[in-house]
């Protein structure tokens, strides 16, 4: 998930809000970047927890997958041309970048063709939601994946 991709900032943001208003929950990212670019990039994004939620804090367990031995594991190869440069898809990144000054960050490691997905999982290992993204500009749908777990 983990990109330097704007809609991977924005997810990763998502994920955090969850993760601190849902303590009861395991909230997990993937990057497949190496784990010095995913380390700089989390701090550059404010971290794996909310900030400000504290000490008693429930950060996202960010995992780096740099081999993207995981993603192949789920079915997340690379995306097509399409997946990642439609024109409408890269209007959702300017927009997301006007509206909530989220703008693209310099790839260091991974690829920006890997796609990626969202997948909810529950305390026994079944998988209640999910799917693969639907392009680069597709966004996690938090709650639906709270819904199912919960």
């Amino acid at each position: 998930m983990l990109t330097e991709s704007p809609v991977a900032e924005s997810d990763f943001r998502t994920l955090r809000q969850a993760a601190a208003q849902h303590p009861q929950l395991n909230f997990v990212a993937v990057s497949h970047s190496d784990a010095p670019s995913t380390a700089r990039w989390l701090e550059a994004v404010g971290g794996a927890a909310e900030p400000g939620s504290g000490p008693g804090s429930h950060p996202v367990q960010v995992i780096v997958d740099a081999e993207r031995r995981l993603y192949a594991r789920w079915g997340s190869g690379v995306a097509s041309w399409g997946h990642v440069l439609s024109p409408s898809g890269l209007m959702t990144i300017v927009k997301l970048g006007r509206e909530k000054g989220i703008w693209n960050r310099p790839t260091e490691s991974g690829s920006r063709w890997q796609a990626g997905g969202f997948w909810a999982v529950d305390g026994e290992g079944i998988v209640r939601w999910g799917r693969p993204a639907r392009r680069a500009d597709d966004f996690l749908d938090v709650e639906a994946a709270i819904k199912a777990v919960s």
